[in-house]
């Protein structure tokens, strides 16, 4: 057992305790973490949107050391430097075909909690146990016992603190604009909502230099800074009328590759109002399930396309890599969206991140 302190989701609440941390099982390592992300998927399990065990630890944006890793473990070692995202089986079909994101069993492995490997590590709080394995990892806590494969080494200088957002947020957005919607130098392009899951969608479109790249949100402070990422034109959805905008913009051709990261289905179906002629409306959050977007049939019949993505359909392997190095860069400036906070701060974090005063609230251990 290792001893060590978490944030435990209680009746709605992030209650710091004592826990206990049992020895990694097989295929999973016992990470001692540098900092975690705080990501709205996050803030949904807090207000009960999406269910997990509770009582419980969350958090999906971990970065750590190893200290220990399970049986079965080949490719980390104790001491690696590692970036925690999500888990996926590795062998159903979707994952064999690259798509993890997609994996067969992936809400239950991720989300829920309910899917854990046999022999896994169990989480204990004064002898009982906690619910944890939240994307693999539960990394509210200064330790997790994550899966390997939810588990990326990264190099022996790495600095985790600003790294550790690239687990999901920044994964998400960058992945989705880059593997999903593939924006070339003719595209018009949206990104409904700036967050770090926007953001990162900006600064992915902006390498592609499209034709216009256009930011919505409603605080002006985080427009400015998709200004600074590369957007060519913001719209403050607060004080300006968004499909009088876009139409002036695009010349009433409308936004043929847009990205709806609100989790709102008004945003989404003003999105596909705004959409041009077989134009695509990529949609992403974690609202709470039965959440439904209304769509006007005659509306889509002139080719528009309604899609959904998960993590950026990203293999974290393969995309973790190239984040880094654009970091290194100065083409992803992470230092700019995140602030940082102690553990016994994370209700602050979390409600700092709900009211927009922080972009990425990230957990230092």
């Amino acid at each position: 057992m290792t001893a060590g302190r978490a944030a435990v989701l209680e009746a709605g609440e992030l209650l710091v305790s004592d826990v206990e941390f049992a020895d990694p099982g097989p295929g999973e390592v016992l990470v001692k973490l540098v900092a975690s992300g705080v990501c709205h998927t996050d803030l949904g399990v807090i207000a009960g949107g999406i269910p997990f065990p509770s009582p419980g630890i969350i958090g999906h944006e971990g970065a750590g050391v190893v200290e220990r890793v399970g049986e079965g473990v080949a490719g980390l070692a104790a001491g690696d430097k590692v970036l925690l995202s999500f888990t996926s089986c590795g062998s159903c079909a979707v994952c064999e075909s690259g798509h993890p994101a997609y994996c067969e069993t992936w809400l239950p492995r991720n989300l829920l909690g309910m899917l854990r490997p046999e022999g896994s590590g169990d989480v204990t709080r004064g002898g009982t146990a906690v619910a944890s394995h939240f994307f693999g990892q539960s990394s509210f806590a200064q330790y997790a016992i994550a899966d390997e494969r939810a588990a990326v080494k990264v190099g022996a200088d790495a600095d985790l603190a600003v790294l550790a957002p690239l687990g999901c947020g920044v994964l998400t957005g960058f992945g989705s604009m880059w593997n999903v919607l593939d924006p070339g130098e003719g595209d018009i392009v949206a990104v409904y909502g700036t967050g770090a899951v926007g953001l990162s969608a900006v600064i992915a479109a902006s390498l592609r230099h499209p034709s216009q790249l256009i930011a919505i949100d409603l605080v002006d402070e985080r427009l400015q800074l998709a200004e600074e990422f590369g957007a060519t034109a913001t719209i403050n959805a607060g004080t300006e009328d968004v499909a009088a905008r876009l139409a002036e913009l695009t010349g009433g051709r409308g936004v043929n590759l847009s990205f709806d990261t609100t989790g709102s289905p008004r945003v989404a179906r003003g999105a596909i109002d705004a959409a041009s002629v077989r134009g695509t409306v990529l949609v992403c959050g974690a609202p709470p399930l039965g959440t439904e977007i209304p769509v006007d049939i005659q509306g889509i019949l002139s080719g528009k396309v309604l899609r959904g993505v998960t993590m950026g359909d990203t293999d974290p392997a393969t995309l973790l890599p190239r984040l880094i190095a654009l970091h290194a860069e100065g083409k992803l400036p992470l230092e700019r969206i995140e602030k940082r906070y102690t553990l016994d701060e994370i209700a602050r974090a979390a409600d700092d991140m709900h009211h927009g005063v922080s972009v990425k609230p990230v957990i230092v251990f």
